[in-house]
C-alpha cells in the first residue's frame, strides 16, 4: 500500500496547523534545554577540545530537497572515513545504516545516543524549516540511491525529529517495517497523531529501547 496522493493534497489545514506548533515548541524547547545543550556542549569539548561540538551532515527530505542536519557529535572526527569498512556489519536490513556496537562512538556519544540527546541540536532544523517536529527520519543521500519509487514516498513530507518509526521499535525494526509505519503516518496525518507521536517519544526517550 502506497500514499494516498490525493487525499495529501487535501491536508493543507494540517500542514500550517502542524508548522506553526513546529515553531512554537521548538523555540520554547531551546529556550527551556539551554542549559542542557550548555552542558552536553562542555562535555563534548572536555572529550576532545579539538574536535567540533555539532555534526552536520547532508541529508534528503521533503521532494527529495538536500538540506543540512545538525546533532551534536556523538563519532569520532573522522567517522565518515571509517564507514566503507564497517558497512558489512550493518545491523538493520535494507536501504539503512545502524551499528549496534559502531566503533567510532565516543562514550560520551554511546549516553547521548542512549538518551537521544545528541538529536537536540534539530530542533533549529525544525525552526529553520528543515523538518518538523514528527515525521520520517530524514535519510542519508546514497540511502536514497538505493530507494525504489516505493520507497520514496517517504519522503513526500517533511522529515522529523521523531515518528512513527521512532515509537514503534526504532532500530529493532527493519528498513521496509520502517518505510511501512512512514507511509502509514503520511496515510493518516492529523494533529491526534502529532501529538501522540510526541507524547510517546517522552516513553521511549526515557526507556532508550532500540536507541544505538
Amino acid at each position: 500500500m502506497g500514499v494516498d496522493c490525493h487525499k495529501l493534497q487535501q491536508k493543507t489545514w494540517y500542514f500550517r496547523l502542524s508548522r506553526f506548533f513546529d515553531v512554537i515548541l521548538s523555540s520554547v524547547g531551546l529556550v527551556l534545554l539551554s542549559p542542557v545543550l550548555l552542558i552536553v556542549a562542555i562535555l563534548i569539548k572536555l572529550d576532545d577540545p579539538k574536535a567540533p561540538v555539532i555534526f552536520s551532515q547532508d541529508r534528503v527530505g521533503k521532494d527529495e530537497s538536500i538540506f543540512k542536519m545538525f546533532k551534536f557529535r556523538t563519532m569520532v572526527p573522522d567517522a565518515e572515513k571509517h564507514l566503507q569498512e564497517l558497512l558489512q556489519y550493518n545491523d538493520v536490513e535494507g536501504a539503512m545504516f545502524k551499528m549496534k556496537d559502531d566503533p567510532r562512538v565516543t562514550p560520551i556519544g554511546a549516553f547521548l545516543r542512549k538518551t537521544s540527546l545528541d538529536e537536540l541540536p534539530q530542533l533549529w532544523n525544525v525552526i529553520k524549516g528543515d523538518m518538523s517536529l514528527v515525521g520520517p527520519r530524514p535519510p542519508l543521500i546514497r540511502e536514497v540511491e538505493m530507494y525504489t519509487p516505493h520507497d520514496k514516498e517517504r519522503l513526500l513530507v517533511r522529515p522529523g525529529c521523531t515518528g512513527l518509526w521512532q515509537v514503534s521499535g526504532r532500530n529493532d525494526l527493519g528498513f521496509d517495517e520502517m518505510v511501512k509505519l512512514d507511509i502509514q503516518f503520511i496515510n493518516h496525518l492529523s494533529m491526534k497523531q502529532y501529538f501522540s507521536i510526541i507524547l510517546k517519544t517522552f516513553g521511549v526517550i526515557f526507556g532508550n529501547h532500540g536507541a544505538y
